[in-house]
């Protein structure tokens, strides 16, 4: 009786243990999901890139003269009014060429008054000669008279008229001579000319040796030091550099080719600084510079941003990691990115095959998450709109906020822990 007993304890056990078993093994082969829904929220879609922060307005200020800095007003960090003087260049030789330029102005002057003298003298003899060719005049009618009445002999005739064509031609020569003395005032009050303008150089010159600031603002830098020589030959060499105001700065934001034609003037951008690396800092797209740049073969766009920097925490130079808001969705549908790229298989582990005519028709761009029917998965063909790079908006499909959609596949390891019965294996 006894061995009956047990016989029929061990029967029961392994059919109890055959109802619990088949149920996991048959499961066993069977791919186990990880499911996620449809959520209804916000969404945002950006363009991350990388910028450098600078100064809305940065002046260079150089020296339009070569010499020797005497002395320098203003150093880094320093807080300049437009008109200071923040430099002096060494006025000696400067001063120099001044004092040359008005001792050969005054020369220049006297040759002048010298010319002038000389025209008074020639239109004087002139005018002796207009009075001699008319005393020559009278008398050779004189003489014309006395030899046609036989009074004089004709050789006085020819005397009178030979001193007649003499004076006529005393009175050109003083003309002509008038004509190139005015020629002579004319040259000279050009020199005149020449020296106020060299003179006039000379005395710009020396004012570039005192440096004034063309703005008010900041130096964030000073490339030269006192008893440096600067050379202005070809360039102007650059002493300061001076951001205007940098309570408000501009973000130069390489976006790449691919990204910038869904940046638009007026979007917003974020952006973080290493110096602050918990704070987020907000700006304005201002400008999109067609101007590109390549580097290694890629092609970026320079876009400019505008932010307020009303602590001036922000400094020129550093570097921003920015995102650019492109759009932005408010209560909307929307469906996880990594729905989007599951792919059921089959049991060889190829993909599933799915017909590209259930496709759903509509704006946006086709898509497809997979939903569990009667143990297997079934398409949702969708149309999708915006994406953050997590989320995906729908536009339009059969789906609601809450529907049940696959996500993944469950590990193997994990599938059997929850498959095992009993709990086994946690």
């Amino acid at each position: 009786m006894k061995r009956a007993l047990i016989a029929l304890a061990i029967l029961l056990a392994a059919a109890i243990a055959a109802w619990f078993w088949q149920p996991w093994k048959a499961a066993e082969g069977a791919p186990a999901y990880r499911l996620g829904k449809v959520e209804r929220g916000a969404l945002s879609a950006t363009v991350s890139a990388s910028g450098t922060l600078s100064a809305s307005v940065t002046v260079q200020v150089g020296s339009q003269v070569s010499g020797q800095i005497k002395e320098l007003m203003a150093d880094f960090n320093s807080m300049v009014s437009q008109g200071q003087v923040v430099a002096r260049l060494d006025p000696a030789s400067f001063e120099s060429r001044v004092a040359q330029a008005e001792a050969d102005l005054l020369a220049a002057q006297g040759n002048v008054e010298v010319a002038r003298g000389n025209q008074v003298a020639r239109q004087a003899e002139a005018k002796r000669a207009e009075v001699a060719l008319e005393d020559a005049r009278r008398n050779l009618e004189r003489k014309q008279g006395l030899v046609q009445r036989g009074f004089i002999s004709p050789a006085e005739l020819d005397t009178a008229q030979a001193a007649f064509d003499s004076a006529r031609e005393g009175l050109a020569l003083a003309r002509a001579n008038i004509a190139v003395q005015a020629a002579q005032l004319k040259g000279s009050l050009a020199q005149v000319a020449q020296k106020q303008a060299a003179l006039r150089q000379a005395q710009v010159d020396l004012s570039h040796t005192v440096i004034r600031s063309p703005v008010a603002g900041t130096v964030i830098s000073r490339n030269v030091d006192v008893g440096q020589t600067v050379a202005a030959s070809l360039q102007a060499p650059v002493l300061f550099t001076i951001a205007q105001d940098l309570s408000r700065m501009e973000v130069n934001i390489a976006v790449d080719e691919a990204d910038v034609g869904r940046v638009q003037v007026g979007q917003k951008v974020r952006f973080t600084v290493d110096a602050f690396p918990g704070e987020r800092f907000m700006g304005l797209v201002s400008q999109i510079r067609k101007a590109p740049q390549t580097s290694n073969n890629v092609v970026t766009y320079s876009v400019m941003a505008t932010v307020d920097n009303p602590e001036q925490k922000l400094l020129p130079g550093m570097t921003a990691n920015a995102s650019l808001l492109t759009e932005e969705r408010k209560d909307v549908l929307k469906v996880a990115n990594e729905a989007l790229r599951f792919r059921p298989t089959q049991s060889d582990g190829a993909p599933v095959k799915t017909d590209i005519r259930a496709r759903e028709a509509g704006p946006g761009i086709p898509g497809r998450v997979w939903q569990v029917k009667d143990g297997q998965p079934a398409p949702l063909p969708l149309r999708l709109g915006v994406s953050d790079g997590k989320a995906t908006e729908i536009l339009k499909g059969e789906v609601v906020e809450g529907t049940e959609i696959i996500l993944g596949t469950e590990e193997a390891g994990a599938a059997k822990r929850k498959r095992s019965p009993f709990g086994m294996g946690h």
